[in-house]
């Protein structure tokens, strides 16, 4: 098992989190007054702070495989729909960045050309940043009266059949 093989789940369920997130606020219809509600400590509105997140984790990700992501770094997403659009894009560039190499130890310079830092720091940053940011959106959803949806890491195994009940025969883990 190499060390792209470990972080399998924990970016897919990152990327598909964030997803899972837009597609119910999409899903949801809110307003563009309920978009910009904020929370105590919260980043920001609904969707001023998805999009810091998706253009966050494109950020971070274009630097870990040095390929451009041509929104990153661009004016705030204006809907949700462009937000969907940049995180299946990102989705696709970690899908790339899953089946390469990937050396942990190595430096890439950051903070206009001030600080250096280690390659891995960026993905532990990129799904505790996104981590930390979607439970705001929740937040913000549920004082809204609005019960947010399930994006935990089991939730996400269900969806993608990471997970199955066993049954009286055996389980596919034992080839039964």
């Amino acid at each position: 098992m190499g060390l792209n093989d470990v972080l399998y789940d924990p970016i897919r369920h990152n990327n598909w989190a964030t997803g899972s997130l837009i597609a119910f606020c999409r899903a949801q219809n809110l307003t563009a007054e309920q978009l910009e509600i904020t929370g105590v400590g919260t980043y920001g509105g609904i969707l001023a702070t998805l999009d810091h997140i998706v253009q966050c984790d494109g950020s971070y990700l274009r630097r870990i495989v040095d390929r451009p992501l041509e929104w990153v770094d661009t004016e705030p997403a204006a809907d949700l729909e462009t937000l969907a659009t940049w995180n299946s894009e990102a989705g696709v560039l970690w899908e790339y960045f899953l089946t390469q190499p990937f050396d942990v130890d190595r430096v890439i310079v950051i903070d206009d050309n001030t600080r250096e830092t280690r390659a891995g720091i960026f993905v532990a940053q990129a799904i505790n940043h996104a981590n930390h940011h979607r439970e705001q959106v929740c937040a913000i959803l549920t004082g809204l009266g609005i019960q947010p949806p399930d994006i935990q890491a089991w939730e996400y195994a269900w969806e993608t059949e990471r997970i199955w009940d066993l049954d009286t025969a055996g389980s596919a883990a034992d080839g039964g």
